[in-house]
């Protein structure tokens, strides 16, 4: 089968379409023609040598989600058929023809919808959805702080917060990304570039705070995030775009009963990943096939334009999701 690998470590151009071995589905498994494959930041950090895959992924095909059909069944497979649409997560790997995924963290694509959309959904919904409800517990009537409201997570983390009845307040410092986030649900738009987060935040609440926050930035977010914290108030650090390390007021953590939590995906085993899938399957699902919720698909790329496609995504210009199709 054809991928795009990633040759060496380094910049965009270091992916190369080549010929790699074929997976063939194991017990419990079904074998995927990869129509589209979503593009995220743990991509590019893979390309760079900086988050090696799981083990037993492959360390040299990118590519963290998949939208395509079931050509083949494994061992034991009962809830499939062949000529399902089926999308879901990848540990890694998505950027090749052909996946081999256990068949209960396939989840299945809409009627009516093209594969690039639903190659715009798994990662970007499941945390989104993961982060606010199942670890946030956020709640009908709370309020949210997004960080980088325009991004992938950023744009489903603010409809689906809205879907469920909260308030949302979102960052950028892109106003016209702030902009497109209000016709997704965003009710505060806070310009970090020409704002002072925690001080827009408390204007907005009477001096109260939010009740979440969900970080994708990093560094240069902490501070802010802490600050516009309500009294028990709780964030969950999703994304390090922005750096890694920054220092922390333990005082206002004490003082507030903060509670500040770190997550990923990919690291998960099967049966972590089998349980936010099938949550994903029972909340979100349904309003995605309702159309109360959507992917937002900036743009796709075929699979040999996956280096520009990177560069795109490293300009920080884009407005929710790149897929790759194969033509």
């Amino acid at each position: 089968m054809k991928a795009v690998v990633i040759t060496k470590a380094g910049g965009p151009e270091v992916l190369k379409l080549r010929e790699v071995p074929s997976p063939r589905p194991g017990v419990h498994e079904l074998l995927v023609r990869v129509r589209a494959a979503g593009i995220n930041r743990a991509d590019i950090l893979q390309r760079m040598g900086h988050y090696p895959p799981p083990p037993g992924a492959a360390a040299d095909v990118p590519g963290l989600e998949y939208a395509g059909e079931v050509v083949e069944l494994g061992v034991g497979v009962s809830a499939w058929k062949v000529g399902d649409r089926v999308m879901g997560l990848v540990p890694a790997g998505g950027y090749a023809e052909l996946a081999a995924v256990n068949e209960a963290v396939a989840i299945p694509v809409p009627a009516g919808w093209t594969f690039e959309a639903a190659a715009a959904v798994p990662e970007a919904f499941i945390t989104a959805h993961d982060a606010l409800f199942g670890q946030m517990g956020l709640r009908s009537g709370e309020s949210v702080l997004i960080h980088a409201v325009g991004s992938g997570v950023g744009t489903a983390a603010v409809q689906l917060a809205k879907a469920f009845g909260a308030q949302t307040f979102g960052t950028s410092r892109m106003p016209e990304k702030l902009a497109r986030a209000r016709d997704l649900g965003l009710d505060v738009a806070i310009d970090s570039l020409r704002e002072d987060v925690a001080v827009a935040v408390k204007r907005k609440t009477e001096g109260r705070g939010v009740d979440v926050v969900l970080d994708l930035v990093g560094a240069p977010a902490l501070a802010g995030s802490i600050a516009a914290l309500a009294r028990g108030g709780r964030m969950i650090v999703v994304g390090l775009a922005g750096g890694r390390s920054a220092p922390i007021d333990l005082g206002a953590v004490l003082s507030k009963r903060l509670t500040i939590v770190g997550t990923v995906l990919r690291a998960r085993t099967l049966e972590e990943k089998i349980a936010v899938t099938a949550d994903f399957m029972r909340e979100v699902l349904p309003l995605l096939e309702a159309g109360m919720v959507r992917p937002v698909l900036e743009r796709s790329y075929p699979m040999a334009g996956a280096s520009e496609a990177h560069r795109r995504l490293e300009s920080d210009a884009v407005f929710g999701k790149l897929v790759l199709r194969w033509d």
